[in-house]
């Protein structure tokens, strides 16, 4: 399968830059680029992407909204997933862009084999978040924030199970440490996480993690450091 890229970035040199690393794999095409928030939105629709990578700071039209109106389109239409590009790891842009349904963030300055698997994970379907790095940048944002309202009956939906999986997603755990943690079969997590995904409407892992904190059910730790260093390994 050929996975159809877009790159929004409003500086031409990173667009490029990404654009020939990319292309210059075999089961990648970049399909576009656009230069600010508007652009990606009207090529987006039109080109129809497998992913967007979107820059979070453009002029105009910011990634944020962006990822926000192609992420809710009405009726149901088609939605692509999207990977926000970020310089600064501890970026409330990146925090609204993850809940709104984006599928994880990328540091400008990861390594170009980071760029390339990132396109890959979320392509296929999965959410693009190493979890000590998306888990500590939603907890150091959440715990400032108030609980998400009406959030209990949607807690309450699940079963007892499905909350501790949660939890575990939530913490940072990978599937088959939750299912060595739970001592169930790997799948069975995995079918307790689309389970957790449907009842709760979510669209995946990220969102999950975000509503896990925001609803309350897991609370913050009180020992992250308030301004961190992290990386997206590859």
């Amino acid at each position: 399968m050929t996975i159809r890229v877009l790159v929004a970035d409003d500086h031409a040199m990173v667009r490029a830059g990404f654009g020939a690393l990319l292309a210059a794999e075999p089961d990648i095409e970049v399909v576009g680029d656009a230069a600010d928030g508007e652009q990606a939105v009207d090529r987006t629709r039109l080109l129809r992407p497998d992913v967007v990578l979107m820059d979070v700071r453009m002029p105009g039209m910011d990634g944020l909204r962006a990822a926000r109106l192609l992420l809710a389109p009405p009726g149901g239409q088609y939605r692509p997933r999207v990977v926000m590009l970020t310089t600064f790891d501890l970026d409330d842009y990146v925090y609204e862009a993850l809940r709104a349904g984006a599928s994880g963030f990328l540091l400008k300055e990861a390594p170009p084999a980071d760029l390339v698997s990132a396109v890959r994970v979320v392509a296929a379907g999965d959410a693009l978040l190493a979890p000590s790095v998306t888990r500590r940048l939603i907890e150091e944002i959440a715990r400032c924030r108030p609980a998400l309202p009406g959030a209990a009956p949607r807690v309450q939906s699940l079963t007892e199970r499905e909350s501790e999986v949660l939890v575990h997603v939530a913490r940072g755990l990978s599937n088959a440490e939750i299912a060595a943690a739970l001592i169930v079969a790997e799948q069975t997590v995995k079918t307790h996480i689309g389970r957790i995904l449907a009842k709760l409407d979510l669209r995946d892992r990220a969102q999950a993690i975000v509503f896990a904190y925001e609803s309350g059910l897991v609370v913050p730790r009180s020992d992250l450091p308030a301004h961190g260093n992290w990386r997206t390994p590859s």
